[in-house]
C-alpha cells in the first residue's frame, strides 16, 4: 500500500493522487437552503430549528459569545497520536500514517484548511448543536479521507437506525424535498456533533436555542433604547392658559425664529405664568440600561461564559478577570474541544478511514498557566515520573531521534 519515495512523488504519484481524490466524491451541496419544516412524514427527522438563529447569530452581543468559543478552539495547536494502551511497535508505518493523518486535517479538501472546517463545524454547534462535517474516503494512503462542511440544519437523522453500518444513519434535504430524493449518508460518512445530547431527542440543544427569547428580548429593549435616544422631540412643553388661537401662533412663530437655536433667553409677558408640562425624564433609566446589562449576563450563561467576556466589566480588578477567563475555558471552551477531538477521532480515524489505533487530541486543553505547566514538567522528569519523549508528547512534540517530518505528532505513550 505504501510506496518508497526518493526525491519527491513524480507524475505517476501525483496522478494517483489525482485518481484517488476523484474517487472520494461529495455527496452533500455546500450551502442548501435550510428552511427546514417542523414535521416530516417518514424515517427522517428534520431539526426544529428556526431561521431567527441564524439572524441572531449575527448580532453583536451572541456574535461574540460565538466568537469567543470558536475562535479559541480552531487556533489551538493539535496532534495526532497513538492512542493510548497502544504499542508504537504494534503499528506499522507509523510515521508515514501520523503524516497522511495531519495532511488529511491540514488540507481536508481543496478550498479549506482545518480551520476554516473547524469554524464552520463550531459555528453550526453552538448556534443549533447540529455541527456536520462529510466524510468520503479516498483509497489513497498519502491522503487517506476527504472532508467538507455540511450545514447541519439540512441533516436529518434516521429515527429506525439500528447500529449496522451499511443503513443510512443521515440523510441532507432540502427545503421541501421529498426523502426518495434526499441524500443518504452512513454513519461512516457524517460527522455530527451534537452539543448537550439528551435521551428523549436525537438532536442536539445549541446554546443559541437556550438563548433564543433572551435574545429576542434584548434586541427589542435595544431597539427601544435606539428609538429614544435618536428621538429629536422635545420631552417638554409650555402651557398658556388663556392665549388666543392667533396669540398661539404669533408665540410659536416668534419662538421659531427669535428663541431656538440661538441660545438667547426667552422673555415671556403674560397674566398668568406659564407652566411647563414634561413628558419624560430623559433619563438612562427610561432605556432600561439595567434590564439590557441582566439579559447580556443571560446570554453569557447560556454559553457559559462569563459577562466580562460579553462586555460587562464592572467589578472586575486583575485577579478576579484572571479567574474569569480560566472560568471561560473550563466552562465554555475545553468541553467543546474535547467533543469536537472525541468525534475526529472516533468518526475519522476509526470510522472512515479505518486506523483506530490513532487518536486527535488538543494540545492545550490539559494545560493550566504555560509557566506553571512547565515547573509541573520539569519536577516530574526530575522525580523520574515522566520520560523525556512523554514531556515531548505532551507539548506536541515528537520523540527525540525521529525525522523532522513528523515533529509535532508525538507517539504519546502513558
Amino acid at each position: 500500500m505504501w510506496r518508497e519515495v526518493r526525491g519527491g512523488r513524480g507524475r505517476e504519484t501525483r496522478s494517483a493522487e489525482i485518481e484517488a481524490a476523484a474517487e472520494a466524491e461529495r455527496r452533500t451541496l455546500a450551502m442548501p437552503s435550510i428552511l427546514s419544516p417542523m414535521q416530516y412524514p417518514g424515517r427522517s427527522l428534520p431539526k426544529p430549528t428556526p431561521m431567527n438563529l441564524r439572524r441572531f447569530a449575527e448580532t453583536p452581543v451572541v456574535r461574540r459569545a460565538i466568537n469567543v468559543i470558536k475562535d479559541r478552539i480552531a487556533a489551538m495547536d493539535w496532534q495526532v497520536r497513538v492512542r493510548r494502551g497502544v504499542e508504537t511497535e504494534d503499528v506499522s508505518f507509523l510515521p508515514r500514517k501520523l503524516r497522511a493523518l495531519r495532511r488529511v486535517l491540514e488540507e481536508p479538501n481543496p478550498t479549506d484548511s482545518f480551520r476554516t472546517l473547524m469554524e464552520q463545524a463550531i459555528e453550526d454547534a453552538l448556534t443549533g448543536g447540529y455541527g456536520a462535517i462529510e466524510m468520503e474516503p479516498t483509497g489513497d494512503a498519502e491522503r487517506p479521507a476527504m472532508l467538507w462542511p455540511v450545514d447541519g440544519a439540512s441533516i436529518r437523522i434516521n429515527a429506525k437506525w439500528n447500529g449496522e453500518e451499511d443503513v443510512p444513519r443521515y440523510a441532507q434535504a432540502l427545503q421541501g424535498q421529498l426523502e426518495s430524493s434526499a441524500v443518504d449518508l452512513l454513519d461512516r460518512q457524517l460527522m455530527y456533533i451534537r452539543m448537550n445530547p439528551r435521551s428523549f431527542t436525537p438532536f442536539g440543544l445549541g446554546p443559541l436555542e437556550v438563548a433564543f427569547e433572551t435574545v429576542n428580548q434584548f434586541l427589542s429593549a435595544h431597539r427601544f433604547a435606539g428609538k429614544l435616544a435618536a428621538n429629536q422631540v422635545a420631552q417638554y412643553a409650555l402651557w398658556l392658559n388663556e392665549a388666543t388661537p392667533s396669540q398661539h401662533d404669533r408665540l410659536i412663530r416668534w419662538w421659531q425664529d427669535e428663541i431656538e437655536g440661538t441660545g438667547r433667553v426667552p422673555l415671556l409677558s403674560t397674566e398668568q405664568k406659564p407652566e411647563v408640562l414634561r413628558f419624560a425624564q430623559g433619563t438612562d433609566a427610561d432605556m432600561r440600561l439595567n434590564w439590557q446589562e441582566f439579559l447580556i449576563r443571560m446570554v453569557a450563561n447560556a454559553f457559559g461564559l462569563p459577562p466580562l467576556m460579553l462586555g460587562l466589566e464592572a467589578d472586575v480588578n486583575q485577579s478576579t478577570a484572571s479567574e474569569m477567563a480560566d472560568e471561560a475555558f473550563r466552562g465554555a471552551i475545553s468541553p467543546l474541544a474535547l467533543l469536537v477531538a472525541q468525534h475526529i477521532t472516533r468518526d475519522l480515524f476509526a470510522k472512515c478511514i479505518g486506523w483506530r489505533e490513532f487518536e486527535f487530541v488538543f494540545n492545550e486543553l490539559s494545560a493550566r498557566d504555560e509557566l506553571t505547566e512547565l515547573q509541573v514538567q520539569v519536577q516530574l522528569l526530575q522525580a523520574g515520573v515522566l520520560t523525556v519523549n512523554e514531556v515531548r508528547a505532551m507539548r506536541g512534540l515528537g520523540p527525540m531521534g525521529t525525522e523532522s517530518g513528523i515533529s509535532g505528532q508525538g507517539a504519546g505513550v502513558d
